[in-house]
């Protein structure tokens, strides 16, 4: 799917942010500074931990078709589909988030606030999707022909992989506004007003200049 539908797809079915509290335990959001880093670690862990249980389950299913005697017909597709699999899982368990912006003392408004819930909640949707598709193949091995559920496995974490380079991509544009955000406002708000003033100081010094040239 290219990366423009999948985009428009995923923001046409966002749920809301109450869908991911009830999925996710500890999950608090974006809004407050002090639970981003934390709400985006909870994530990861989440969805790590389905996949990781998503993989051990399609590797006993590679095993009952080796031992079905069906595995040299199924063999190359299979290990194609665990490796994406696996590939998924690498992703959201290894990769750094390249974000600093995000945990800045910057409000996030509630647009940007929904596109990065109905990411997150995409993310969520495609381990549903990957976990009812593995079982729908356990269930598919007592036919003859189990290709097409394979395949269906494989197309889910394609996109779901694409669709969390799309989630990093939001984010990172996200960053980039609230970096830019952060670096306008002053660390003290008053140091403009106390730029816009004399210095005591240099007051002093000027009358002492002008008493002394009236004695002149």
């Amino acid at each position: 799917m290219p990366m423009t539908d999948l985009y428009d797809k995923i923001i046409s079915q966002k749920g809301g942010f109450e869908k991911l509290i009830a999925k996710i335990p500890g999950f608090r959001g974006y809004q407050e500074m002090q639970a981003r880093r934390q709400a985006d670690t909870l994530l990861r862990q989440y969805l790590g931990d389905r996949l990781e249980q998503a993989v051990s389950r399609f590797t006993r299913l590679e095993n009952d078709i080796l031992d079905g005697g069906k595995g040299l017909r199924y063999m190359t597709r299979t290990r194609e589909v665990k490796s994406k699999l696996q590939a998924y899982t690498d992703i959201i368990n290894t990769a750094n988030p390249k974000y600093s912006g995000m945990w800045a003392s910057v409000k996030i408004d509630e647009a940007a606030l929904e596109r990065i819930y109905a990411f997150d909640e995409a993310q969520v949707r495609y381990i549903d999707e990957l976990e009812h598709k593995i079982d729908t193949l356990g269930d598919a091995l007592k036919s003859d022909d189990f290709s097409q559920e394979l395949e269906s496995i494989f197309d889910s974490a394609v996109e779901a992989i694409d669709a969390f380079a799309l989630r990093d991509s939001e984010i990172l544009q996200l960053d980039s506004d609230l970096g830019g955000r952060r670096a306008s406002v002053p660390s003290d708000p008053s140091s403009e007003t106390w730029h816009s003033r004399p210095d005591d100081s240099d007051a002093e010094s000027a009358s002492l200049d002008d008493l002394n040239s009236s004695k002149d």
